[in-house]
C-alpha cells in the first residue's frame, strides 16, 4: 500500500482523499476551543487532587491475560461503537485511573513471556523461568526434584495478605488451576500440571503434587476465603460424571470433597456453587458463608457471547468483594479476564474485543464497590498478542470491519485488525462464503478476508502457527490510589506490587 498523494500510484490504488463525510464528525470537535476547554478541564481536575498518603487497606489486582496495547485500543473502539458512537472517543474505566504506565515483561529463559512466568513475578516478586509457576530460577521446567526442594519457592502475595491477617480470594474465567490464576498459590515446575492425570507416574511416586491438589490442600490455597472460575474437571475422578462432565483424576480423589471437609474441620460456613443461579443465591442470602467455590464450567469458563448460565465476570467480582469486605484487617483479591489471551490465540478478533469490554466492566464495578482512601485498585496485562490495527480506515469506520478508504497494492480489500502470526485456515476463502462484506468473488491469500464478526471465523495469518504464539512488548499499568507513589519510576512490574498492603 502506499501513502496519500503519491503521484506514482495510480488512482484507482489510492487512498482516498477524504477519510469520512464530513457530516460524520461532531461538530464541536471542528473547533480548536473544543480542545482546549478539554485540555483546561484536564489540568484543572488533576490539579485540584489532594493527596492521598493513605496507606492500602485492601488490593485487588486485574490481569487481563494478553490484553496488548492495541487490544486496549480496538477494545475502547469497540465498545464505544456498540453504544452508538464513533468509537475512538471512548475509554475502557480502567482507562479513566488518576495514574497509568508502562512495564516491561520476559521471562529468566525467554524473550517473550508466557503467562506462568509473568504470574510468579506480579504476585512474587521473582522472575522465573517459562512454564513454571512458584518457583525461582534454579529449577528446571517439569523437574519433581525442583519442585520438592523448598529453597526454590517462591511465596506468593496471596501468602504474604494471609500472614498479615488479611482475607485472600480469587476469580478468573479460566481454569482455576490455569497459569496465572496458579501463580498466587502454586508451586509447579510444569504450568501443565493441573491435575494429577497430567502429573509423570515417577513425579507422583516422588511426593510431587498436582495443581488442584495444592489449591486444596495446603497453604495458602486452602484458606483462600473466595475461588471462582472453571476447571471443574481437575478436581473430580474420572470415575464421575457430575453436571455431565467427567473428571480427570486418577487418584480418585473428588477434591470438591476435600474442601468441604477441611472447612467443616475448621467449623467454617461454607458453599460449593456450580452455576449462576447457584452464585446469586448465595449473593443474595442474608447470612453468607465463611468460604466460597465456584467451578462453574468443566474447562475455562465459556466465553461471554457464548455463555449459558455461568455468571459474568463482573458478576463474580461483586460477589467476592461483598464477601471479603467483611474484613476487618483487609483483603487482596486477584481477578483474571484470562479469555482475552484464548480469543487471540484462536486469532478470533470479535471475542477478544468482547471479553475485554467484560474486563472493563468488572473494573467498574470493583471501583464502585471500593471506596480509593483504602483501597488500591491495580490494572495490567502480562503479555500481548500479535493483534495489529491497520492503517487508513476513517473515523467511526467499523472495527470489526474492513478499511473503508483504501485497498491493498493487489487491489482487494483489508480487514482493519490482523495477525502477524496464528491459526491459519488456508488461503483464497470466498468472503461471501463467511456472508462478510459482499466483495462477491473478490479473494485473498494472507491476513484480513474472513468476517471476523462471525465467532467461529479466525483470521488468516501470514505465518502458519497454531494456535498464535503469544507476543512480547511493554505493557500498560493503571493505578487507583492510595499508596500509588510507590509504582513510579520503575518498569518492571514485578518489583512493584508485593509489599504495598498495611
Amino acid at each position: 500500500m502506499r501513502i496519500p498523494g503519491d503521484a506514482a500510484v495510480p488512482k484507482s490504488k489510492k487512498v482516498l482523499d477524504t477519510f469520512m463525510t464530513p457530516n460524520y464528525i461532531p461538530v464541536e470537535e471542528k473547533h480548536g476551543s473544543y480542545w482546549k476547554k478539554s485540555a483546561a478541564q484536564t489540568l484543572k481536575a488533576k490539579l485540584a487532587e489532594k493527596p492521598n498518603t493513605n496507606k492500602a487497606k485492601n488490593g485487588i489486582l486485574f490481569i487481563g491475560d494478553g490484553m496488548s496495547l492495541a487490544t486496549v485500543m480496538a477494545a475502547r473502539t469497540f465498545s464505544g461503537q456498540l453504544d452508538q458512537g464513533l468509537g475512538e472517543e471512548s475509554v475502557l474505566n480502567f482507562e479513566t485511573f488518576p495514574v497509568s504506565g508502562l512495564a516491561r515483561t520476559y521471562c529468566l529463559d525467554a524473550q517473550v513471556p508466557d503467562s506462568a512466568c509473568t504470574a510468579t513475578s506480579y504476585l512474587t516478586g521473582v522472575k522465573t523461568k517459562y512454564g513454571v509457576i512458584g518457583l525461582d530460577g534454579n529449577v528446571t521446567r517439569g523437574s519433581c526434584y525442583s519442585q520438592l526442594h523448598e529453597p526454590n519457592w517462591a511465596e506468593s502475595i496471596g501468602q504474604w495478605a494471609l500472614d498479615q491477617g488479611l482475607d485472600v480470594g480469587i476469580v478468573t474465567t479460566t481454569r482455576v488451576t490455569h497459569a496465572s490464576p496458579a501463580g498466587m498459590y502454586a508451586h509447579s515446575s510444569e504450568r501443565n500440571w493441573e491435575s494429577d492425570a497430567d502429573v509423570p507416574e515417577e513425579c507422583l511416586a516422588a511426593g510431587c503434587r498436582d495443581i488442584a491438589y495444592q489449591l486444596v490442600t495446603s497453604s495458602p490455597g486452602r484458606h483462600f476465603k473466595v475461588i471462582m472460575g472453571g476447571g471443574r474437571r481437575e478436581f473430580l475422578p474420572n470415575t464421575t460424571n457430575i453436571l455431565g462432565s467427567k473428571g480427570r483424576r486418577l487418584d480418585g480423589v473428588d477434591l470438591t470433597e476435600l474442601w468441604h471437609v477441611d472447612k467443616l474441620n475448621k467449623n467454617a460456613t461454607h458453599q460449593y456453587v456450580t452455576d449462576r443461579l447457584e452464585l446469586l443465591k448465595v449473593f443474595n442470602s442474608d447470612d453468607l458463608p465463611e468460604y466460597l467455590l465456584g467451578l462453574f464450567r468443566d474447562d475455562h469458563m465459556e466465553y461471554h457471547l457464548k455463555a449459558q448460565n455461568q455468571p459474568s465476570l463482573e458478576e463474580m467480582v461483586e460477589v467476592a468483594i461483598k464477601m471479603l469486605s467483611r474484613s476487618s484487617k483487609g483483603y487482596f483479591l486477584f481477578v483474571e479476564g484470562g479469555r482475552i489471551d484464548h480469543a487471540h490465540h484462536e486469532s478470533l478478533a470479535h471475542l477478544a474485543l468482547d471479553e475485554t469490554v467484560e474486563y472493563s466492566k468488572a473494573v467498574k464495578k470493583a471501583r464502585s464497590l471500593t471506596s480509593e482512601e483504602d483501597t488500591l485498585i491495580v490494572v495490567s496485562a502480562d503479555h500481548a498478542h500479535t493483534m495489529t490495527v491497520a492503517g487508513y480506515p476513517s473515523r467511526g469506520n467499523d472495527i470489526l470491519g474492513v478499511v473503508d478508504t483504501a485497498n491493498g497494492m493487489d487491489g482487494k480489500p483489508y480487514t482493519t485488525i490482523s495477525y502477524a502470526n496464528g491459526k491459519a485456515q488456508g488461503s483464497g476463502l470466498h468472503l461471501s462464503e463467511l456472508g462478510a462484506f459482499g466483495f462477491g468473488d473478490s479473494r485473498r491469500g494472507g491476513c484480513g478476508c474472513v468476517c471476523i464478526r462471525t465467532l467461529a471465523a479466525s483470521l488468516h495469518c501470514q505465518l502458519r502457527a497454531e494456535p498464535s504464539p503469544t507476543f512480547n512488548g511493554l505493557r500498560h499499568v493503571y493505578l487507583r490510589r492510595p499508596a500509588w507513589k510507590l509504582w513510579t519510576r520503575n518498569p518492571q512490574i514485578h518489583r512493584q506490587w508485593c509489599h504495598h498492603l498495611s
